[in-house]
């Protein structure tokens, strides 16, 4: 079992998701236009985080429609 944390950090202007099984995960909209994280929109500019809450997250799908989204988790 590995007792290190794992970030990763990504940037996309595509659509999928983070697998289930996470620890942390935080996404913002860097581009122009609205994007989809788990179902609600992410306007421009905003951040939306799922923060350590003592169990690991189901998966979360995104969809950046035609905008940029920038990822960060953490397994």
């Amino acid at each position: 079992m590995n007792t290190q944390a794992n970030p990763i950090e990504i940037e996309t202007d595509g659509e999928g998701q983070l697998d289930a099984g996470f620890l942390f995960a935080s996404f913002k909209n860097t581009g122009a236009t609205n994007a989809i994280v788990n179902g609600v929109i992410l306007s421009p500019g905003e951040a939306k985080g799922y923060p350590f809450v003592g169990k690991v997250y189901q998966a979360i799908s995104y969809d950046t429609l035609e905008s940029t989204l920038r990822i960060q988790q953490i397994l």
